[in-house]
């Protein structure tokens, strides 16, 4: 992640009908977002301030955010915002290499009128 802020309170909200996961460090946040026109506002107190990725990781689990919009706000942001693993190729056994045996030449059938043009 591109910065290391740290947030006691973790939560989503609904904005225009699209519900968003949503950080701040005080529950006073409930206040503004309402006056912002915010619905569906759930935030919880976090155990200890975390970043946001472990935030809604720890968020996911907990019953206030069983309901399936908030489950999606949440993967949502998981999705677009978890490290990406990259895959790492496994090396695979190589075969020895046996020697290229010549082509035997391909012998030209002869046709009885040799000299004939084409």
């Amino acid at each position: 992640m591109a910065t290391d802020k740290q947030f006691t309170v973790a939560g989503v909200s609904k904005l225009d009908g699209e519900y968003k996961v949503r950080f701040a460090n005080d529950t006073l946040r409930i206040k503004v977002l309402a006056k912002h026109g915010h619905e569906d506002i759930t935030l919880v107190e976090l155990p200890s301030a975390m970043t946001k990725l472990d935030a809604v990781q720890f968020i996911k689990g907990l019953p206030e955010f069983e309901g399936a919009s908030e489950q999606s706000a949440i993967a949502d942001y998981l999705d677009a915002k978890a490290p990406k693993v990259k895959s790492v190729a496994t090396p695979t056994a190589t075969k020895a290499k046996t020697p290229v045996k010549a082509k035997a030449k391909a012998t030209a059938k002869v046709a009885e009128n040799e000299d004939a043009p084409f």
